[in-house]
């Protein structure tokens, strides 16, 4: 298994670009760049490019609604050029709150519109023919009847380092998922529970993966969780620590009856939680939403533990199907941070 984190998006950027030195040195493999509503992503993905050397940069993820696809692809190829070609284009459909209420854009047909980004970066990519592309969504060039009249077919000016950046994309519902399985190089599932993956998930990937091209090749499955390895007594509160975003997704990501991360939640099993979650969290009581989260999913879905117990956690992601385990190391200072990944590349195998 390759061993990744997610760099998070409440700023910080000296902080987070020290962290992914320290962690490259113990043999990080990809670094994920998350993009909410804070700084944009790709700022620190380029500053990343130019203080790194090994580890892949990866936007974790990249809101499709917010450009256009050729800006999307020329973004890529741009980190994947300052990073001599370790760029990964993480892409995913974050929520009309975000996309209607900061960006002022319809939330509108995020699976037709993935697709089609997908196919629109890997032809500007190849760079084999001036970019055209006649979709639901997206025509490029713009139709007369559109605009001028004036545009025309047109390949990015520059020679994109990789022909084929890889595409991660971050999915969760049934059609999302095939998709994915169809289509990208890598899944970011949020909230991954790897006890219930299969029977979640399973169907739809087999499903995507019936529809794969060839060259694609196999998928990677990026999933995991907080990582701190000691006595039970020492480090089992540590998984705590995952209560308030958890609360936060399943709480407060959405409004009632449109929250992705809740539905999920449901669908795990966890019908009333959710909804005690959800209705104090949308009523100002986080800490009381935070404290709702059943402990036995924290427990399942963290690698927070003694040797043996963090073994057995990594075992069951690996045979769910994870590829890319995607830790949060929990240590007090950078140091730490690295024996626990190391550890984590250790056990993993």
């Amino acid at each position: 298994m390759k061993i990744s984190t997610q760099i998070g998006y409440s700023g910080g950027f000296a902080e987070s670009v020290a962290q992914v030195q320290a962690l490259e040195k113990a043999g990080l493999d990809i670094a994920y760049v998350a993009e909410a509503y804070g700084y944009d992503g790709v700022s620190l993905m380029g500053y990343l490019a130019a203080v790194t050397e090994s580890v892949q940069i990866a936007a974790g993820i990249l809101p499709i609604f917010t450009r256009t696809p050729s800006l999307l692809a020329m973004t890529a190829a741009g980190v994947d050029e300052l990073s001599g070609g370790r760029c990964i284009l993480g892409l995913g459909a974050s929520g009309p709150q975000v996309i209607e209420g900061f960006h002022g854009v319809p939330y509108d047909a995020p699976l037709a519109r993935t697709r089609e980004i997908i196919d629109i970066c890997r032809k500007v990519w190849a760079r084999e023919e001036p970019l055209v592309h006649e979709g639901r969504k997206y025509q490029v060039p713009l139709p007369s009847d559109q605009g001028t009249g004036l545009g025309k077919p047109l390949k990015i000016i520059t020679h994109p380092p990789r022909p084929r950046i890889p595409i991660h994309v971050a999915a969760l519902g049934p059609k999302n998922v095939q998709l994915t399985a169809e289509l990208a190089e890598g899944w970011l599932p949020i909230l991954y529970h790897p006890g219930r993956a299969d029977e979640i998930w399973g169907a739809d990937l087999r499903a995507g993966y019936a529809a794969r091209a060839d060259d694609l090749g196999p998928m990677d499955v990026v999933a995991g969780g907080l990582l701190a390895i000691g006595p039970e007594s020492e480090v089992a509160g540590f998984r705590d620590f995952a209560r308030a975003m958890v609360a936060l997704y399943v709480g407060g990501m959405g409004a009632r009856g449109k929250n992705f991360y809740n539905t999920l939640f449901q669908r795990y099993g966890y019908e009333e939680e959710a909804k005690v979650i959800q209705d104090l969290y949308l009523d100002g009581k986080k800490a009381e939403a935070a404290a709702a989260v059943p402990t036995e999913f924290l427990e399942r879905t963290s690698l927070c533990g003694d040797e043996g117990y963090v073994r057995e956690r990594i075992a069951e992601y690996k045979a769910s199907g994870v590829t890319v385990l995607n830790v949060t190391p929990v240590a007090k200072d950078l140091a730490g941070q690295q024996r626990l990944l190391e550890k984590a590349k250790d056990l993993a195998g």
